[in-house]
């Protein structure tokens, strides 16, 4: 199923590959810049030495956008819903919208985030920017497991800052998690809040896209004050997760 489900959504991202640009004027390449022939003849009958640059080759447009996935891995994705355990279908929604980004040439990268306290945020990455969607990073998903608290105000501002860091005209950090911050440390209710709240502006503030999809069907409560009214997705059937995230991605990408 998930291998079908791959293969249907690569079809849909390789929509999204930018076009080819023209660069006209080079020595050489596959087809000949006619206007360019044109001018050289014209300067040759002048008695000029006319230019050689008169092939036409092209190169992909830049869609110059650069992608964080940064998924939560606390204790509660070990949970079960409609016959379901969050963590697999979160394994096999990653999996299959790596492989669509991929399709489509978007620079991407792929992070976890747990935590056991402040002076304990536990972030590792799953696949780097410059590293190929493949049996590797596939491997590296089917691997992770539950951890332990989700302190996401912390797991955002280090995302934030290798985003910041990124020469990509737009950014885009994409917040995949299934329940409210929480931590051991007092992090909790109204703190966590406000300090998720807060890292979510922050990183808008430096030209960060940040929008969070979330399988907590409880989150409509509170969701939209971390992340905003229209800066989040709920998904409230579980199963529909693999498909929702690639259709939910081409809509902020358009």
């Amino acid at each position: 199923a998930t291998r079908a489900l791959v293969r249907h959504v690569r079809r849909q991202f390789e929509a999204l590959r930018p076009l080819r640009e023209p660069q006209r004027g080079q020595i050489d390449g596959p087809d000949l810049d006619l206007d360019a022939v044109v001018r050289r003849q014209a300067d040759l009958v002048a008695g000029g030495s006319g230019s050689d640059r008169i092939h036409l080759a092209s190169r992909p447009q830049a869609h110059d956008l650069a992608v964080t996935t940064l998924m939560d891995v606390s204790l509660s994705t070990d949970s079960w819903f409609d016959d379901l355990r969050v963590l697999d279908v979160e394994k096999q929604a990653l999996t299959v919208f790596a492989h669509g980004l991929a399709a489509c040439g978007d620079h991407h990268e792929i992070m976890t985030f747990t935590s056991r306290r402040r002076d304990w945020v536990r972030i590792e990455t799953v696949k780097r920017f410059d590293e190929v969607m493949g049996p590797a990073v596939e491997a590296r998903i089917a691997a992770l497991k539950p951890g332990h608290y989700t302190r996401i105000g912390a797991a955002i501002r280090h995302a934030a800052a290798g985003l910041k860091a990124r020469p990509d005209r737009r950014k885009l950090l994409l917040v995949l998690t299934d329940g409210k911050p929480n931590d051991i440390d007092h992090y909790e209710g109204r703190f966590a809040m406000e300090d998720t709240r807060m890292a979510v502006i922050e990183a808008r503030r430096a030209g960060i896209c940040v929008f969070a999809v979330t399988v907590d069907r409880e989150s409509r409560a509170y969701i939209p004050h971390l992340f905003g009214r229209n800066g989040h997705a709920v998904v409230s059937r579980l199963d529909r997760l693999p498909a929702a995230l690639p259709a939910i991605y081409r809509a902020l990408a358009a």
